[in-house]
C-alpha cells in the first residue's frame, strides 16, 4: 500500500503565519504538522508517500527530503492550483497507481493514526473505506448520510442545509477503481474536482464502500483556534523529559519536555504538560503553560506565557501575560515602559490581530 499527503492549499484562514511558509509545516508540540501524518503512515506499514504541493512548497522538501531520514520514501508533486482533492490524486496518479493508497488530508491530525483504516480496507475487501466523526459544524465538511441500516447511503459537499451531522475526516483508502472514476467526473459549483463527488460515483457504480468512525480525538487545523486546540490534544500525552539545565530555584508541575542545551534559570515556573525546545534561555521571573509550545532557540524573561505556540528565534521580554497566542518565527515583544512616551512600537503583517 502506498501513501498520499496533501500538502497543498493558500493557508489563507492562518495568514499571516502562512505568507512566508507552507501551512504544514507550522509547528504542533514542536513538530511540523506534516510530520504526524507522515508518522501515522509510516506506523502503518506504508513505506512509499507521494506528497502533493502547491504553490506554497517552503520549507517542506528542505525538512523531510526523499524520506529516508524517516525511513519512507517521499516524492513530491506539483498542483499549481488548488483544484479539489481528487485533482490531487489525479496528479500523483502515476506515482501511486498499481496499489491500493491512504489519501491524507496533511492538515489533519487524528489520535488513532492510519493503521486502523488500512487494517480495515485490507479485511473487509473493500474499493474505498472513508474516516468520520461527528461535528458541530458539519456545514463546512463534506459530509455521510446513512442508511436506516447503518450503512454509507450518500455523500455530499458542504452541504448548505443540515443533513448529518458525520463529517469526512480526510482519511481516505482506494483501491485502483478511483482512477477510473475522478476521469469522470466534473468539477462541482466551487470549481473543483470533489473527493466527495468520486466516492459517490464510487457508490453508484456498485463499489464496496464503508465507512470507519473516528476513535477517539481528531482536529482539522484550519484556523489560528483550531492550531492551539491541537497543540493541546497532543500535549496531553506528552512523557517527561530534560535534556538541559537547571537553575536552583526552577519548578517544574506535570509533565515538561525541555530539550538539549537549554537553560531554565531562576525564578520561573514551567506547569505542564508544556514543551520546550533546543538551546532556549527561559527566565528569570518566568511563568511558562501549561499547554505551551516552545520552539528553539527562543528567549524568553520577565513574562508569562499560557496556551500558546512560540516559533523558533523568537524574543519575549515584556513584564506582561501572555495568553492563547501564536507567535511566529524571530518575533520580539518588548517592554515598552521604559519609552518615555510609554506607546506600543508594533511591525505587523496582513492579516495579524493584535490585543494591548
Amino acid at each position: 500500500m502506498k501513501g498520499l499527503i496533501l500538502a497543498g492549499g493558500h493557508g489563507t484562514r492562518l495568514r499571516p503565519l502562512t505568507f512566508t511558509g507552507n501551512k504544514h509545516m507550522l509547528p504542533i508540540a514542536n513538530k511540523p504538522m506534516l510530520a504526524y501524518g507522515l508518522e501515522h503512515l509510516k506506523n502503518a506499514g506504508i513505506r512509499d508517500i507521494c506528497i502533493v504541493l502547491g504553490p506554497i512548497k517552503e520549507g517542506v522538501v528542505e525538512t523531510f527530503g526523499d524520506g529516508s531520514k524517516l525511513g519512507v520514501n517521499i516524492t513530491y508533486v506539483d498542483q499549481p492550483e488548488p483544484k479539489g482533492l481528487a485533482h490531487a490524486v489525479m496528479v500523483a496518479e502515476k506515482h501511486i497507481r498499481g496499489e491500493p493508497f491512504v489519501l491524507y488530508l496533511g492538515d489533519n491530525l487524528i489520535r488513532q493514526g492510519v493503521l486502523p483504516f488500512v487494517k480495515e480496507f485490507n479485511e473487509g475487501q473493500y474499493d474505498c473505506l472513508v474516516g468520520a466523526t461527528k461535528v458541530k459544524n458539519p456545514n463546512q465538511y463534506g459530509v455521510v448520510i446513512f442508511d436506516k441500516n447503518g450503512n454509507i447511503a450518500k455523500v455530499i459537499e458542504k452541504p448548505k442545509e443540515h443533513i448529518s451531522d458525520w463529517a469526512l475526516i480526510g482519511i481516505y483508502v482506494f483501491n485502483e477503481k478511483v482512477f477510473d472514476i475522478i476521469h469522470k467526473i466534473k468539477p462541482s459549483w466551487r470549481g473543483e474536482l470533489e473527493i466527495t463527488d468520486t466516492i459517490q460515483m464510487l457508490l453508484n457504480e456498485g463499489a464496496r464502500v464503508n465507512v470507519q468512525k473516528v476513535q477517539g480525538w481528531w482536529k482539522d487545523t484550519g484556523k489560528p483556534e483550531d492550531l492551539l486546540e491541537a497543540n493541546q490534544l497532543i500535549l496531553q500525552d506528552l512523557k517527561p523529559y530534560n535534556l538541559g539545565t537547571l537553575e536552583e530555584g526552577v519548578n517544574l508541575t506535570n509533565n515538561v519536555g525541555i530539550g538539549e542545551g537549554t537553560i531554565i534559570l531562576s525564578n520561573t515556573m514551567i506547569i505542564g504538560p508544556a514543551i520546550i525546545g533546543g538551546d532556549c534561555e527561559i527566565g528569570p521571573n518566568t511563568l511558562i503553560g501549561p499547554y505551551t509550545s516552545i520552539g528553539d532557540h527562543v528567549n524568553i524573561r520577565n513574562t508569562e506565557i499560557e496556551n500558546s505556540i512560540v516559533m523558533n528565534g523568537t524574543r519575549i521580554i515584556c513584564n506582561k501575560r501572555i495568553t492563547d497566542s501564536l507567535i511566529g518565527k524571530n518575533v520580539e515583544i518588548l517592554d515598552s515602559s521604559q519609552n518615555i512616551h510609554n506607546g506600543h512600537k508594533l511591525i505587523i503583517g496582513d492579516a495579524s490581530i493584535v490585543t494591548l
